[in-house]
């Protein structure tokens, strides 16, 4: 993408770059009540059946998810034009979502700051190797890499992993308010929890909020995931990489039906997204359909969103994700091709 139309397309996004405070608090309004009413419901149904509780559970991770992208909203201050705003609902959606809100702002700032390039990996973000780290690592490496990039592991432990250990310490080098931010969080999570297993029993309250929690985190790293694996997305080294290409062509356009496009808080418009942060989720797909460049943009469905889950490496010869058993054929190719002699 030529300087000058990456220039003419930021500039073309720019109106939309505020928050609208009205459609924020219903935003809220729409999203946590119908959240608790549903908690509640799945509460009652217990003594029912438990296959009930269960079918409940997963509307009610449908607006965990909601929840979690206007928390993700607030990190980047996109939700309210007032930052103490941004950081009180934040904060508190947050401790639903069980996320910290100024750590996890602050890697996602990283993230969305150094995404697709290959020389400022390992913040925010998902491990990527490319084919030729993948080839010169060591066994221990190869292994932990495979481990990671596992569905059972990346999308089953994932979510356990991230609330119960990530985000309940302090990443090293924090400065205090983001070390007391993290320390309130944990505070009112484990007292509103305790005040509910007081109130309702721990087998009740884990019941509920284990199966919300567990399909919410499960369905909100696979977002996460599908958004920048993609066979043919964009990663460069730093010397060539481009802002505005790592967001229009390193971000996919995850087009979903209208009730999951909702429930996502068009986040399935992450080319959007991180072209310009600073658009609030209720305006992504206004701009995507305003804005011509955005529409020429890598585009995947439900349907063929399933096959990122064979891309495991990086092809930086070819520019496109491929999996463990392309990398083989692509190593046997590599040793079979002869050496080329140079010219006397």
């Amino acid at each position: 993408m030529a300087t000058h139309n990456a220039k003419e397309l930021r500039k073309q996004v720019a109106p939309y770059e505020s928050s609208n405070t009205k459609d924020s608090i219903i935003q809220i309004i729409n999203t946590i009540i119908p959240f608790l009413v549903l908690w509640f419901l799945a509460f009652q149904s217990i003594e029912i059946s438990y296959l009930l509780t269960l079918g409940i559970a997963v509307f009610a991770a449908g607006f965990m998810i909601r929840i979690f992208i206007i928390f993700h909203d607030c990190t980047h201050h996109s939700f309210f034009k007032n930052r103490t705003a941004n950081k009180v609902v934040g904060t508190l959606t947050g401790v639903l979502t069980l996320f910290p809100y100024s750590q996890w702002g602050h890697e996602h700032s990283v993230h969305h700051a150094t995404s697709s390039n290959l020389d400022k990996r390992g913040t925010g973000d998902i491990w990527v190797l490319t084919v030729d780290e993948y080839m010169a690592a060591p066994m221990w490496q190869k292994l932990a890499y495979r481990m990671y990039r596992n569905p059972f592991v990346m999308f089953v432990l994932g979510p356990i992993y991230i609330v119960l250990i990530t985000n309940r310490f302090n990443r090293k080098g924090a400065r205090m308010k983001e070390r007391m931010n993290t320390y309130l969080t944990n505070v009112l999570i484990f007292g509103i929890s305790g005040l509910m297993i007081w109130a309702i029993g721990w087998k009740a309250f884990v019941m509920v909020e284990g199966p919300i929690f567990f399909i919410a985190g499960m369905f909100g790293i696979w977002l996460f995931y599908v958004q920048h694996t993609f066979e043919d997305s964009y990663f460069e080294a730093d010397k060539d990489w481009e802002y505005v290409r790592a967001a229009v062509e390193g971000s996919s356009y995850y087009q979903l039906p209208k009730v999951l496009q909702w429930i996502t808080g068009n986040i399935g418009y992450h080319h959007v997204h991180h072209l310009s942060p600073r658009v609030p989720n209720y305006k992504l797909e206004e701009v995507h359909k305003n804005t011509k460049p955005l529409q020429n943009v890598p585009t995947i469905t439900l349907s063929t969103s399933l096959t990122s889950l064979k891309f495991r490496l990086w092809d930086e010869q070819n520019k496109q994700f491929i999996s463990f058993k392309e990398m083989k054929v692509y190593k046997q190719n590599s040793k079979l091709t002869p050496q080329t002699k140079p010219e006397l």
